[in-house]
């Protein structure tokens, strides 16, 4: 979406004090202040060609002050920051209740989708994709930076879609694909899971190699009760993927390892919205002296 800003305060600064100049010009007998009133013609002639022109030339002038942007927020190089994967697990024991305190009927991926979907609406300066893991792995959403339609993407999702074990190596894996294409400075994946890996034609060794390989930061998130995944295993990718280990055994806690993630993964751009803007103040100004010149060379025409 396009949307024409200008700096309304130079437009008014500026042209109220001609538009009173302009007023003074009709009373009659009272003392003239503007040292140049010549400018703008004579009383009575305000229809006049170069008039206009010269009056044309002065609004112009004002619009170059008020310095016209066009500021683009859908323009995808408005979003400068981290690409970030979200890998899921979506194997059979998701589908377990308990995990929340506020709905004891809500399954532990039900949960996850909206803590995750929260997650992403927060990474406004980031892209985000989502892949999901079970007996294989799958890119539910690439890494894009519309996040209303990757929150709702995973919304979509169920546990099962995958297959019912759980193939950590897969996850990973299907991750770091997902962030081939990517040219930002700093990628991340996410990986949570409620299990051991049992799956898969790729261990996790050879998943985080390629992490590696590609220059990833892996963090991993361990849900459930205390020996439901595996300590050691998660633990051991995250160093070796130069991220961290946590781990939640409800939703309170799941809420907090995000938003912990969030604060130690923030991009290097401070403010809350960074959008592209391109200036255009040099077309009302180029205008305007082409305006002018043109009069000076009718006036030194007359004059010859």
């Amino acid at each position: 979406m396009n949307i024409w800003l200008f700096d309304f305060l130079w437009v008014w600064l500026i042209a109220l004090p001609i538009l009173w100049c302009l007023y003074q010009c009709k009373k009659v007998g009272v003392m003239r202040i503007f040292p140049h009133l010549h400018f703008f013609g004579t009383v009575g002639k305000w229809r006049n060609v170069e008039w206009l022109l010269k009056a044309l030339a002065v609004l112009l002038m004002v619009g170059a002050l008020a310095t016209p942007v066009v500021v683009d927020y859908a323009d995808p190089r408005n979003r400068n920051g981290i690409d970030i994967v979200l890998s899921l697990a979506g194997s059979g024991s998701m589908n377990a209740s308990g995990f929340s305190a506020a709905n004891e009927r809500s399954s532990r991926f039900e949960v996850v989708q909206k803590i995750a979907g929260d997650f992403v609406m927060k990474r406004l300066e980031d892209n985000v994709g989502v892949v999901l893991f079970g007996d294989f792995a799958f890119i539910a959403s690439p890494v894009t930076y519309e996040k209303e339609i990757i929150s709702e993407m995973i919304g979509y999702l169920s546990h099962g879609m995958a297959g019912q074990n759980t193939a950590i190596g897969e996850g990973i894996a299907m991750s770091v694909r997902a962030l081939r294409d990517s040219k930002a400075k700093s990628k991340v994946i996410i990986l949570l899971t409620d299990g051991e890996h049992n799956s898969g034609a790729i261990s996790p060794k050879e998943a985080v190699a390629m992490v590696q390989k590609n220059t990833i930061k892996l963090y991993t998130i361990g849900i459930g009760k205390k020996g439901e995944f595996d300590n050691a295993l998660l633990a051991q990718l995250a160093r070796d993927g130069g991220g961290k280990f946590f781990t939640a055994s409800d939703e309170k806690e799941l809420q907090g390892v995000y938003d912990e993630i969030d604060s130690m993964e923030r991009s290097s751009i401070k403010s809350e919205k960074h959008t592209f803007k391109e200036h255009y103040y040099w077309m009302p100004l180029f205008g305007a002296l082409g305006i002018m010149v043109m009069l000076v060379w009718r006036r030194r025409k007359v004059m010859v």
